[in-house]
């Protein structure tokens, strides 16, 4: 796997390499088969020697601001559902023990079905895509593939649907996939790059009319999460400037020492944009930051927006700047050494080849490390951690028209529908980068990768239930922290 990861690599640094063409690479594909054959996928049984889960759960808690990490405990023991969500690190190391072919892609590495949803184009259009990329990374596509179809079949369960209908939106995600690769492994590379899901497009593919009302629910919504409409919400004026208005624990100013700090890290960013976004950014000035709390996996990582306000009162931008830490897959890939100099470099490039079009204003920077407060109500000062490893940080708009389609309380058609849109869009992206003539020619045509990652959802869904109960004992005995207070659901 690492040896052909970095030969892929190494095809992309010169013009003059000869291609295989499709049919080759196509045979290629097919005859892995006898390697791994399709039915090996839906294989799935801990090992003797399986890491443990809560075990890697600390693990993953290593680094993160102390006072936040009982958040993410509760957010994670709210259900097996949100176990998943937080576990990718135990997702990646379970997937790769598993059989898988060796054909690899950039792949987004923690691909469950609430990682994707709506953003705003450069154009203007509302699009459906991947839009967490913290773990992107070279990888085996079917690790992509079975953390998507394990996250539907949990979450089915979770709506109360019954085994059969799960297995079959787990099926109809598989298809789908299948379909569209084999149809853009026939597109030339460069068409395929372009190929994008917007709302139009969404209406056309969406069949099962109460997640078509869903979609245009979601999308409705996510029209509205833009910077001005922001505002009022996250901000105040009471003290006669513009700041960003505290909330609880989920929101915290930062001292002075940290905004000069963010405001030298913005400064880097600008180099880090293409001249005509450079420009654009360089036309306003940051008045204010906070810590933001989000997500489930991110929970505990530093996470930071920022206000920044052009030439009148009316002309505002809110960044977010993320903490990026090493892919969860990187270690499984090419080892102990980091590949990449910078992880949010990394993130932004990764999130550039999968999505179709991406956020014009991404870019990457470094903020020196702070200590951080042990409590969530000392806002005092931070204190500068000298020999600590500096956070390198990606830098991205923040309510960019962002938005998510909420599958709770939809029935088994509109899963199993949804899925399939998740197939579809999990399949554009992996054709954009290699290997899609490969897989194609693996897959083939019938049901049997289909069946198999059925089977496979079915045990991992298994899996993360008994996961989830192990994180609950955890919590009962003091092993984990929990916060289960409003603000930390």
């Amino acid at each position: 796997m690492s040896t052909q990861t970095m030969m892929d690599a190494e095809a992309f640094r010169s013009v003059r390499k000869p291609i295989p063409s499709r049919a080759e690479s196509r045979a290629y594909g097919k005859s892995l088969r006898v390697k791994v054959p399709r039915a090996t996928l839906g294989y799935w049984s801990p090992a003797d020697n399986r890491p443990d889960p809560i075990e890697q759960i600390m693990e993953a808690h290593l680094g993160r601001i102390p006072r936040l990490i009982a958040v993410r405990v509760a957010r994670m023991a709210a259900s097996p559902y949100g176990f998943l969500r937080g576990a990718a690190n135990v997702c990646a190391s379970d997937c790769a023990s598993l059989p898988a072919t060796g054909i690899s892609a950039i792949i987004c590495g923690d691909c469950h079905l609430g990682n994707f949803g709506f953003y705003r184009s450069p154009e203007g259009e509302l699009v459906l895509d991947l839009n967490d990329f913290d773990e992107a990374h070279p990888g085996l596509w079917e690790w992509d593939m079975r953390r998507l179809v394990a996250s539907v079949y949990v979450a089915g369960r979770q709506n109360q649907m019954s085994e059969q209908q799960c297995s079959d939106a787990v099926k109809a995600c598989v298809s789908a996939y299948r379909d569209e690769l084999t149809h853009l492994a026939q597109v030339p590379l460069l068409s395929r790059s372009f190929l994008r899901v917007d709302l139009n497009r969404l209406n056309e593919t969406v069949i099962e009319p109460s997640l078509r009302n869903q979609v245009v629910r979601a999308a409705t919504k996510a029209k509205q999460r833009t910077s001005d409409r922001a505002l009022p919400k996250l901000t105040t004026s009471e003290g006669g400037a513009l700041e960003i208005r505290p909330d609880g624990a989920l929101l915290t100013r930062v001292s002075d020492a940290r905004f000069e700090q963010i405001t030298q890290a913005l400064d880097d960013y600008l180099g880090t944009l293409p001249l005509q976004w450079r420009r654009v950014i360089g036309g306003y000035r940051l008045v204010d930051c906070a810590h933001k709390v989000v997500g489930v996996g991110s929970v505990g990582l530093r996470a930071f927006i920022a206000l920044l306000e052009g030439s009148a009162p009316d002309d505002l931008l809110f960044l977010q700047l993320k903490q990026a830490q090493r892919s969860v897959l990187a270690r499984f890939t090419h080892g102990s050494h980091a590949w990449h100099h910078h992880q949010g470099q990394r993130v932004v490039e990764y999130q550039q080849a999968l999505q179709t079009v991406s956020d014009p204003l991404l870019g990457w920077a470094t903020l020196p490390a702070f200590a951080e407060p042990s409590t969530a109500t000392y806002l005092g000062p931070f204190t500068e951690m000298p020999g600590s490893p500096a956070l390198q940080v990606y830098v991205r708009q923040y309510r960019n028209m962002k938005g998510a389609v909420i599958i709770d309380g939809l029935g088994a058609e509109a899963v199993a529908d949804y899925a399939r849109v998740l197939g579809l869009l999990l399949a554009k992206s992996h054709a954009r980068t290699s290997g899609a003539s490969r897989i194609a020619g693996y897959l083939g045509n019938s049901d049997a990768a289909a069946e198999a990652f059925a089977n496979f959802a079915r045990a991992y869904a298994d899996q993360t239930e008994a996961d989830h109960a192990a994180l609950l004992r955890a919590v009962q005995a003091g092993r984990l922290p929990i916060d289960e207070s409003a603000d930390a659901k």
